[in-house]
């Protein structure tokens, strides 16, 4: 008998077993299609660009992209109306993920506008602090100027032309073809009248009117003797060909400064004589380094600098980099200084 109830437990036990047990096969999941833009928010006009992935592999050329229910040919689509635009793309039944983007026309965009001055100077030369008094008095105007004390002649001690703070910038000064010192140009191009002192309104006048459709920001901090600099250009309409000058200055340099002027008390020369915003390196062309326009991402163009400090700076801790953006006619269309450890936002209006 317990040899029965041992055979109908071994029984139930198996019948369990054998009723849990289900027959089902396990499927291969299927990677997702992953769609993304090269631009988020474009200028009318301009191409925003498609990538499809799956698995981690590009299949773009595979798949099919719709904007907004509609089919388009290849990666690339083009508008010129404002809005909001959808998209997404398939690829053998599959669906991918929906991307938003829009199209804007700029209007509503503008930066503040501000004038560049370069001053072509000397220590050795008399007739400079005519130049150095104007730029006093268009800051004591204006906050939207931004100085660049370019020094010449020559490096050699023996010159009487010799200037300490010397920088070799005559493929600009033959550009400009205006010999002889000194002299200030406006905006790159725009020769500043003499006597500078008695035309600051020419410089005043660039700061009005209305603003550019481009605004630059500048970052940048300096740590074991390396300048980690970074330069952001935003623009609000489309433009031809751009290029992008970025100086690093030093103020607060003392030497004497030659004198024929009535201004600084007519001493000459001016013994410890303060030269601000001295031009120290070019980290670009001096006649400016090109901006690719396919290297615009939501209308924003930026570039970084990792430097040693140049060699022929004296403290660091005076720097000071401006960055500005040059036309196809080589005229400056914006820019803008920083000082040492600032971190810019664009100046939008």
């Amino acid at each position: 008998m317990n040899h029965f109830k041992t055979l109908i437990l071994v029984f139930l036990i198996s019948l369990s077993f054998t009723g849990c047990k289900e027959d089902y096969t396990i499927l291969p999941s299927e990677d997702p299609i992953l769609l993304s833009t090269n631009n988020v928010s474009s200028l009318i006009d301009n191409s925003i660009v498609f990538t499809a992935t799956k698995g981690g592999e590009e299949i773009t050329a595979l798949t099919t992209i719709y904007v907004n229910g509609e089919a388009i040919q290849g990666d690339t689509f083009t508008s010129n109306e404002t809005g909001e635009y959808r998209a997404y793309a398939t690829y053998d039944n599959l669906k991918s993920n929906e991307v938003v983007f829009n199209y804007h026309d700029g209007s509503e965009i503008n930066f503040k506008k501000r004038v560049l001055i370069e001053d072509y100077t000397g220590t050795w030369c008399g007739y400079c602090t005519r130049v150095a008094k104007a730029i006093e008095q268009v800051f004591t105007s204006t906050d939207n100027a931004v100085a660049v004390a370019i020094h010449r002649d020559s490096s050699n001690p023996n010159s009487a032309t010799y200037d300490p703070f010397n920088y070799d910038a005559s493929v600009l000064e033959n550009l400009l073809n205006t010999p002889g010192y000194p002299k200030g140009f406006l905006n790159r191009t725009i020769l500043w009248k003499n006597p500078e002192t008695e035309y600051v309104n020419q410089v005043l006048d660039l700061t009005q009117g209305e603003n550019p459709k481009l605004g630059l920001a500048i970052t940048n901090s300096l740590a074991n003797n390396q300048l980690n600099i970074a330069v952001n250009v935003k623009k609000a309409k489309n433009f031809g060909d751009l290029k992008l000058v970025v100086y690093v200055l030093e103020n607060g340099l003392i030497y004497e400064q030659k004198n024929y002027t009535t201004y600084y008390n007519s001493v000459n020369p001016v013994p410890d004589f303060e030269h601000n915003h001295v031009l120290r390196s070019s980290l670009t062309d001096l006649l400016g380094d090109n901006i690719p326009k396919e290297e615009f991402i939501n209308d924003v163009y930026s570039v970084n600098y990792e430097i040693a400090v140049p060699s022929n700076v004296d403290n660091s801790q005076n720097i000071e980099v401006v960055a500005f953006v040059i036309d196809e006619d080589g005229k400056a269309i914006n820019v803008r200084k920083a000082n040492l450890g600032e971190d810019q936002d664009f100046e939008q209006i």
